[in-house]
């Protein structure tokens, strides 16, 4: 296998991913936050606890800049801030119940659009793209 072709394939299949995250996500946030406080609120919620760092390690945002967006999304009560039980240097954060249900309305809108998306795929292209995701998850995205 031709890895350049593979990784060009990559490179092709991660820039239409971010189209398409685009058009499933787009104006699915409440309007009280801004899309960075959103991608945030997206990355704890299906990833919680997790710490400051690791948030502003996957969103390409500095740590100062993190913990004041954390701190005004704790201020809208959207989040929680706690400290580990056994290192008391480390604080993780969580969603609290008001932010759980903005973030499941929100996904709920995306679902539906994604539902759409999917409408007139056959069974079998189903169990395909099922399969792909399964691959890429354990290969590629680990």
């Amino acid at each position: 296998m031709d890895k350049k072709a593979l990784f060009l394939k990559c490179v092709s299949f991660t820039t239409a991913v971010h189209r398409v995250t685009h058009e499933l996500t787009q104006n699915a946030k409440a309007d009280s936050i801004t899309p960075v406080q959103y991608n945030i609120l997206e990355y704890i919620t299906v990833s919680q606890p997790v710490s400051p760092s690791e948030i502003s390690d996957c969103q390409h945002i500095s740590l100062p800049n993190t913990s004041r967006e954390l701190k005004k999304l704790e201020e809208k009560n959207l989040i929680k801030k706690f400290t580990d039980t056994e290192d008391r240097r480390k604080q993780y954060i969580s969603l609290t119940k008001d932010g759980e249900k903005m973030m499941n309305e929100a996904f709920a809108t995306i679902e539906s659009r994604f539902l759409n998306r999917i409408e007139n795929t056959s069974e079998e292209d189903l169990e395909n793209i099922n399969l792909a995701l399964e691959i890429l998850k354990e290969k590629l995205f680990y």
